[in-house]
């Protein structure tokens, strides 16, 4: 299994996530939640954030978890 196929399998559609910080002027607030839209072919996982932004992740970068 490929990285791109891990993260799709651990970061499903639907699945919820919380942010624990991302150095991105337009991230949101640590401990703001979202919805998982979709994981792109290069890894990223793209969220539908729970105050409206849908930034995605990088799961070398950012901080976060599945709630």
């Amino acid at each position: 299994m490929n990285k791109v196929d891990f993260l799709r399998k651990m970061y499903p559609v639907g699945c919820k996530v919380v942010l624990h910080h991302m150095d991105d002027v337009q991230a949101p607030p640590s401990g703001t939640k979202g919805t998982v839209t979709w994981v792109d072919d290069i890894g990223q996982i793209h969220v539908n954030w729970d105050n409206g932004s849908s930034l995605a992740l990088n799961v070398k970068l950012d901080s976060f978890s599945r709630i």
